[in-house]
């Protein structure tokens, strides 16, 4: 079942190239998207949630010269950004029908087909087969900032690949490495063999990964590609940039830095720590003196996966917990608001702030979700940002009260820039050429921000269930990292592990 939730996209996409006209094009590959939604659903029939390991796991041999194999599997961390990928990449598909206007069929295959390999990435368990996939993300990604991005969409697009490029050199040389010395690329077995190599090579295959890990995060000081992708990208690109792509950095280092390499991970936390701090405060600075609203949006994308770094590398259940559920409240929350950026753009054709002025008079329904989706992005109580935050925060408290301190008042600079930008764009008064123009949400706008409004909601009133997914990976790094862990519980009746 995994292997057809993979490889469903790139086979629904050979249908495109038979199709003919725009509405079938576009209607195909969102009918295609909700069947691999559909799909990746199936998923979650008869999974262990208390079962320690992988589940849905295939292993066929694939280059046995090689030492490499055909091995997928997931755990509640790789299933639930699974499913965060195919429901994203629907909602994107849909956002997409009105902004892009030329090469639509090459844009609908190229959104399959990066789907397939989003989805690879996350269920490889063979280390050649995750860095096939990881490098078959970047062309399509490439594709849709360079063809069907804005005006600098050549140089934000090979800026992106560069630096990804660059990270990939990295990433295939600590993979080599471990093959030379182990014989093979298999990451259950690699988990029982690498403690034996020497130390050296250890913190250098740790390194190597870690710099590949950082740029796509990306951590403060690789994240400098991050903004003018973001910029210059379509919405669709924005979405899944934001929503996905940065989530496989973080991936990365639960996966395998963890992992592999558990007691340089723990000495090198600090860093890492100071590092996720680092990127809160600088996110939110540079996001409260943008004029571009995609921009800013860009901006604060640093700051959150900062805080989703903080947290990871604390160690503890609260904040490897709140790291989790903060990947996916930040692809909720940063998606929505580049889909309330596209919205405007296509109605305005400007992203300047000084533009997008009285909205909240001309189109009363649209900033509603916008303040809401707003809110849910600051951490307001009640949304879905507020409980990763929280979970962060403690968990960071248990560690270094400093650092914790950092970690708040990058909440407050965080609700500084964020309220302005909803003051000047909300609240300012109407331009008079504006008046007629600015529509307020269409059907499609419904169905696009409807499904995010109900998770935003529900896992700010419920996170039980969404904890569920990363309770047992959460565990399994505590007991491989630090084991000496102490595991808190907020109450008698909580289960053990569970915040």
């Amino acid at each position: 079942m995994l292997s057809v939730v993979i490889f469903a996209p790139l086979v629904l996409s050979l249908p495109l190239f038979f199709l003919r006209g725009r509405k079938a094009w576009f209607g195909y590959t969102w009918f295609a998207s909700v069947v691999v939604f559909v799909l990746s659903l199936a998923l979650l029939r008869g999974f262990q949630w208390e079962t320690p390991g992988f589940q849905w796991e295939q292993q066929v041999e694939w280059l046995p010269t090689l030492g490499a194999s055909y091995h997928i599997g997931i755990d509640g961390l790789s299933l639930i950004l699974i499913l965060l990928t195919t429901f994203l990449t629907t909602i994107s598909i849909l956002a997409s029908f009105r902004y892009i206007q030329h090469r639509i069929r090459e844009f609908c295959i190229a959104m399959l087909v990066l789907e397939g390999a989003m989805i690879g990435v996350f269920a490889s368990l063979d280390l050649l087969l995750f860095f096939i996939f990881w490098e078959v993300m970047l062309v399509p990604m490439f594709l849709l900032i360079g063809v069907w991005g804005h005006d600098r969409r050549i140089y934000a697009a090979f800026k992106f690949v560069l630096y990804t490029m660059a990270g990939s050199a990295f990433l295939l040389f600590a993979i080599l490495v471990l093959r030379l010395k182990t014989g093979t690329f298999d990451l259950v077995t690699l988990q029982q063999t690498v403690g034996n190599l020497p130390g050296a090579i250890q913190r250098w295959a740790f390194l190597a990964f870690a710099i590949a890990f950082a740029i796509k995060v990306p951590l403060v000081p690789f994240h400098t590609w991050l903004p003018d992708a973001h910029v210059e990208a379509p919405t669709a690109g924005s979405v899944l940039l934001a929503g996905i792509l940065l989530k496989m950095g973080v991936y990365g280092f639960l996966r395998f830095n963890f992992a592999l390499f558990p007691s340089i991970a723990r000495d090198l936390a600090p860093l890492f720590m100071a590092l996720g701090v680092i990127g809160i405060l600088y996110g939110a600075w540079m996001s409260w003196v943008q004029t571009d609203l995609k921009k800013l949006i860009a901006y604060s994308s640093v700051a959150h996966l900062g805080f989703v770094i903080l947290g990871i590398f604390t160690f503890t259940p609260w904040g490897l917990q709140g790291g989790i559920l903060q990947m996916v409240n930040h692809g909720l929350s940063t998606g929505a608001l580049f889909l309330a950026a596209g919205l405007l753009y296509e109605r305005k054709h400007t992203r300047e702030m000084s533009q997008l002025v009285g909205i909240g008079k001309l189109m009363p329904v649209f900033s509603t979700v916008f303040g809401i989706v707003m809110l849910s992005s600051i951490g307001l109580p009640g949304l879905n940002g507020f409980v990763g935050e929280f979970l962060i925060l403690l968990g960071t408290f248990q560690v270094s009260k400093t650092l914790a301190f950092f970690g708040v008042l990058g909440i407050i600079f965080a609700a500084v820039y964020m309220l302005s930008m909803f003051q000047k764009v909300v609240f300012s008064p109407p331009r008079e050429e504006d008046r007629g123009l600015l529509k307020d949400l269409t059907l499609r706008e419904w169905l696009v921000f409807v499904p995010l409004l109900v998770f935003i909601f529900a896992i700010g009133v419920y996170p039980r269930p969404f904890l569920k997914f990363g309770k047992i990976p959460s565990q399994q790094v505590i007991e491989r990292v630090a084991p000496e862990t102490p595991t808190p519980t907020l109450s008698p009746h909580a289960e053990e592990g569970e915040p």
